[in-house]
């Protein structure tokens, strides 16, 4: 489950809004091809989504193509009825088609049998996502850590992904749409259907609670 950028690692998730606007403009004009592009623009923001979200005991089960396949087909299906009256950024829109078929997955595979996952999945951080694991830890920790230390780096990102475990699910979330999706405050405050300054109190509140869980982490290394 990664959340790395946009064909590189140091570029948003999800595209910038400019060439997606032009897009758009096609897309309203009629333009068969601009439908197809604007899709294949947030393909690999599709596809990251669900890497980073969809359960790994039921990725082994489902192939994430596959739910990336249906988030796009769906999205196509729906996008004149978004035209029609968008609340928020294409990319947010997706997102939330993505994110409804991630929830749709969990809910069918635990009540498929013997072989069903935990009823309660353990929520954790993006595995695999090391330089947005690495950048939380030094900006909670130090963020006067060098390059070079990368042995401290990869502890403090250890005890960060091992605090963020323990948050409730509404201080996981926001945690992890703004550091490992790079959603700004802007953009969870849409995708939350909250005022931006309810977001900015949300992610504040969850980022104490996560200082304070780390501090637990890191009295509990130092006594071992």
């Amino acid at each position: 489950m990664r959340a790395r950028g946009f064909g590189d690692d140091n570029l948003p998730m999800w595209p910038p809004s400019d060439k997606t606007e032009e897009l758009l403009l096609g897309v309203q004009a009629g333009d068969d091809d601009a439908v197809n592009r604007l899709m294949e623009r947030h393909r690999e923001g599709v596809r990251r989504l669900v890497q980073m979200r969809l359960d790994q005991r039921i990725q082994r089960r489902v192939d994430v193509s596959d739910v990336v396949q249906d988030v796009m087909i769906e999205a196509h299906r729906r996008l004149p009825d978004y035209l029609r009256g968008p609340a928020m950024p294409v990319h947010l829109w997706v997102r939330q088609i993505a994110k409804d078929r991630i929830i749709d997955a969990h809910r069918r595979h635990r009540l498929s049998g013997k072989r069903s996952v935990d009823r309660e999945q353990q929520m954790a951080p993006p595995a695999g996502d090391d330089q947005s694991a690495l950048e939380l830890a030094a900006w909670l920790c130090d963020p006067e850590i060098t390059p070079a230390a990368a042995a401290a780096q990869k502890e403090l990102a250890l005890s960060v992904e091992h605090a963020i475990r323990k948050l409730e699910e509404a201080d996981f979330e926001i945690i992890a749409m703004r550091h490992y999706e790079h959603l700004s405050n802007q953009e969870v405050a849409q995708a939350l259907g909250l005022t931006e300054p309810a977001a900015s109190m949300r992610y504040l509140r969850a980022i104490r609670k996560l200082r304070a869980k780390l501090g637990g982490e890191e009295g509990k290394a130092n006594s071992e």
